[in-house]
C-alpha cells in the first residue's frame, strides 16, 4: 500500500465515521472512533478495498444493508473510493447503534444530565433516565433503520416514531430497553396502532391486524395488506413473540 492510498483510506475513514487512525500492519489501515467501539481494517487486494469490521454482529447487519457487494476471505470488496465510503458510512451508523454502545452512550448522558441537577431523589432521576433513555433509543433506531421506517421506508423525519416491542416499562434492565432489536422505526400511523398491540409482526416480518379494526377503519389508517417489515434478524424475534402473544389476547 502506498502513500497516497493510505491517505485516500484515512480520509475516507475521517469523513465517514471512523476518524481515528490505529497503529497496525504496513499492508492495511485500522481506523476505529470515539463514537463507538467498532475497528475497521482496510487492506488492498488486485486493486480493490477490503473491509472487515471487529464487530461480527456489525459485518451480519452490513451484508443485509448491502447484499450484492461481494466478499472475499470474509471482507467487503470495494471497488472503488465512492463504495469504500458507502461500507464506511453505514458501518459507522451500525455501531453507533447496535447493543451495548446505546447503553455506554446513555449512562454518559444520564450522569452528564443528572450532575447539572440539584440531588432532589429519586423521581427527579427516574424521568431523566427515562428521557435520555428515550431519546438515545430513538437515536439508535434512526441509525440502524437508516432513518426509514421499518415497513413503508419512509424518509419524512418528522413522522418517523421509535417503537417499542417489549414496552419501556415492562423491560427488565437499560440494556433490554435500550436494545436496537426491541423495537422498529415507524411512521407515526404505525407506530401508534403498534404501540397500543393492533398491529404487528410475524417472524417472517408480515403485518397482523387486529379484529377490532374495522375494514374501513384499516383503509382510512392507509393499511396495506401487504405491509411487511423490510427485514427481521433473529435478534428481533423473541421481542416480536413478546408483542405477539399480548396482541392475541387482545384480539
Amino acid at each position: 500500500m502506498n502513500p497516497l492510498q493510505r491517505v485516500l483510506i484515512e480520509k475516507a475513514g475521517h469523513e465517514h465515521g471512523f476518524e481515528n487512525v490505529i497503529s497496525g500492519p504496513d499492508n492495511e489501515v485500522l481506523l476505529g472512533s470515539a463514537r463507538h467501539r467498532t475497528q475497521a481494517s482496510i487492506s488492498l487486494h488486485d486493486d480493490t478495498w477490503l473491509l472487515a469490521f471487529s464487530s461480527g454482529l456489525l459485518s451480519g447487519e452490513l451484508a443485509r444493508s448491502f447484499p450484492n457487494v461481494e466478499r472475499f476471505n470474509g471482507k467487503f470488496v470495494a471497488t472503488s473510493l465512492d463504495k469504500l465510503e458507502k461500507l464506511l458510512r453505514r458501518a459507522a451508523a451500525l455501531a453507533q447503534s447496535l447493543p451495548n454502545q446505546a447503553v455506554v452512550d446513555y449512562e454518559k448522558q444520564v450522569n452528564k444530565a443528572l450532575a447539572e441537577l440539584p440531588k432532589n431523589g429519586t423521581e427527579i432521576e427516574r424521568m431523566v433516565r427515562q428521557r435520555v433513555g428515550q431519546n438515545t433509543f430513538r437515536s439508535a433506531m434512526m441509525d440502524y433503520w437508516g432513518s426509514a421506517c421499518a415497513v413503508t421506508g419512509i424518509t419524512f423525519f418528522e413522522v418517523l416514531r421509535a417503537s417499542h416491542a417489549k414496552p419501556w416499562a415492562n423491560c427488565v434492565s437499560d440494556a433490554e430497553r435500550l436494545d436496537v432489536f426491541n423495537g422498529f422505526l415507524l411512521s407515526a400511523n404505525l407506530d401508534a396502532l403498534f404501540d397500543r398491540f393492533l398491529i404487528t409482526f410475524n417472524d417472517d416480518g408480515t403485518m397482523l391486524v387486529s379484529s377490532k379494526l374495522t375494514m374501513d377503519q384499516r383503509i382510512s389508517l392507509g393499511l396495506n395488506s401487504a405491509f411487511s417489515l423490510r427485514w427481521v434478524a433473529k435478534e428481533h424475534k423473541h421481542y416480536l413473540q413478546y408483542h405477539r402473544t399480548i396482541f392475541i389476547e387482545g384480539f
